[in-house]
């Protein structure tokens, strides 16, 4: 079964959820900030999408924090253990929506991205 990973009022989380209605393939939907994120979850989606990939440095969230906490954090010095506990502690920092299609993860969403599952 697929996972859809949303946070419910993203207009591209609702897109891309009424494209897996369409596609007639059973999924299961998580809320990342209603049912949070765990190190485990993290460490499962982090196998298959790059750390840098996964960070949401175009959210709100990330506009909010503390210069302190994003040092360090770009393509060129990256602290990924400082991204982990980052999106750990603010699970909206994690681009949404993802995918779990098992032995891949997609992140984001296009309209026509899931007509080929």
């Amino acid at each position: 079964m697929l996972t859809i990973y949303v946070i419910h009022n993203c207009d591209t989380c609702r897109k891309a959820i009424k494209a897996l209605d369409g596609s007639g393939h059973p999924y299961q939907v998580h809320d990342l900030r209603k049912d949070g994120v765990s190190a485990a979850l993290l460490e499962h989606i982090l196998e298959k999408v790059p750390v840098l990939t996964l960070l949401n440095k175009r959210s709100t969230t990330w506009r909010n924090l503390p210069e302190d906490d994003k040092a360090d954090i770009d393509s060129n010095g990256l602290d990924s253990n400082k991204a982990r506990a980052l999106m750990l502690a603010n699970p909206t920092l994690i681009k949404r929506p993802l995918l779990d299609l098992g032995d891949d993860i997609r992140v984001g969403y296009r309209d026509g991205d899931y007509s080929n599952l």
